[in-house]
């Protein structure tokens, strides 16, 4: 078909299309419906699955994370009014991680308990985190003032501490934070450095009850991080409940944890070495290790299938608009028999038939492709500012979502094309 030809055709069917203005458009909608939900489907489960995979990204693909969970009650001891229940990981589990393998970088023990911070008259609820000073190596938290835990905080055992922004935004609200005392189960420990506010995902996804930090994390308001020689010489690590047949204690050393190993090939084969040494020391099943790099491998598996599904859930929408530009297609061929018959008459070929409905189609199929991306990448937008969550736009879903379109309505057109194309001319003419 020349370019002339082509120009002709097209220019006769935005005519025809322009005769039935309403009946194009509703056709055009459901186009324009399936291209914005593909569009924006694609774009909340790529956000939420970024979001996701950031998360995990952020406690360190090289790092293994040794947790300590409360045991099997089998495992426990039972049978008595009063006892203590001594289970996790403990001080020499981290000197035994660190002595026996060679290829690790840093050993990060880290001790959680929950506490109340106060300053004058103001309280709040806090985390209280023992550890060592090189403990924002493997956490991405990052100094605004003053300074981190040194190794002379940790040998003499100062009762120093390093508080988060948003703690001191609470406690301390205009005044200056560095250098100040707050109070804590009793004692005072001075201020000596502000942190951002730590993002601490949970990739387990173990239940609160299964949480060996005493006391949960109910109304905290930031973290408080000390040296874990000062945690370990002024709080007990024991943790006491009443129950029905009695007193019970938990006693927990460390609640995590954790190495960073060198490179990635090696954080497998080091897990199942820490694995081994730790099932050695340990009689109860009372610790587990995280991995975050199978963590993002296995979110990266789930974001693939979630693209999958939400766009296939999307793309019926499509295929429902594409089923209606044939039946409407279908309706006009029938309209426009007589005008079939004339043309073929007059020595328009089969193809040029086709051409002209086909042309109709493809622009019925733009027209909706093209508003339902406008409003696709709109919709995403809207999302994000009044629903609060993270929606991510990529030039891969924008081609899916407009190829498609134009696929559905190029399948749908031709079969009403090739009908009009081979109805007989004589009994086209005799169409009243």
């Amino acid at each position: 078909m020349s370019l002339f030809n082509l120009k002709g055709t097209v220019k006769l069917g935005l005519k025809s299309l322009w005769m039935h203005k309403m009946r194009s458009t509703l056709t055009t909608l459901g186009i324009v419906f399936g291209v914005c939900s593909v569009i924006a489907m694609l774009a909340i489960g790529e956000g939420a699955s970024r979001e996701a995979q950031a998360a995990i990204a952020r406690l360190g693909s090289t790092n293994l994370i040794i947790e300590t969970v409360k045991p099997p009650e089998k495992q426990a001891d039972t049978g008595q009014s009063d006892r203590v229940t001594a289970y996790g990981l403990t001080y020499s589990d981290a000197e035994s991680i660190q002595n026996t393998f060679s290829h690790i970088q840093v050993v990060v023990p880290v001790r959680e308990m929950p506490g109340e911070a106060r300053y004058e008259t103001r309280k709040v609820m806090v985390k209280v985190i023992g550890s060592v000073p090189w403990y924002n190596q493997i956490n991405p938290i990052r100094l605004l003032q003053g300074r981190f835990l040194s190794s002379t905080d940790v040998n003499n055992t100062l009762s120093v501490c390093v508080i988060d922004e948003s703690l001191a935004r609470r406690l301390f609200a205009f005044e200056e934070a560095i250098g100040q005392y707050i109070k804590i189960s009793g004692g005072f420990y001075r201020v000596v450095g502000v942190v951002s506010a730590a993002i601490e995902p949970q990739p387990t996804g173990r239940s609160s009850s299964n949480s060996p930090v005493p006391g949960g994390a109910s109304g905290v308001v930031g973290n408080v991080y000390m040296p874990i020689t000062t945690l370990k010489a002024y709080f007990s690590d024991l943790n006491l409940s009443l129950t029905g047949t009695g007193r019970t204690a938990e006693r927990v050393e460390l609640q995590k944890i954790i190495v960073k190993v060198e490179g990635n090939k090696n954080v497998i084969p080091t897990r199942n070495l820490i694995d081994t040494l730790l099932k050695r020391l340990h009689e109860k099943n009372d610790y587990q290790i995280v991995v975050p790099l199978e963590l993002l491998r296995e979110a990266e598996r789930n974001t693939r299938i979630f693209s999958i599904v939400l766009g296939s859930i999307a793309a019926i929408s499509l295929l429902v608009g594409g089923i209606g530009i044939m039946n409407i297609m279908l309706a006009t061929v029938s309209e426009r028999t007589r005008e079939i018959g004339i043309r073929r008459a007059l020595g328009a070929k089969k193809t040029d038939i086709i051409f002209q409905f086909l042309a109709e189609t493809l622009l019925l199929t733009f027209l909706g492709g093209f508003i339902g991306v406008l409003l696709g990448s709109i919709i995403p937008f809207l999302v994000t500012k009044l629903g609060d969550m993270v929606t991510v736009i990529t030039l891969q879903s924008l081609v899916l979502a407009f190829g498609i379109s134009a696929m559905i309505g190029l399948t749908f057109g031709l079969y009403p094309a090739w009908h009009a194309a081979n109805m007989n001319p004589i009994e086209s003419l005799r169409h009243e």
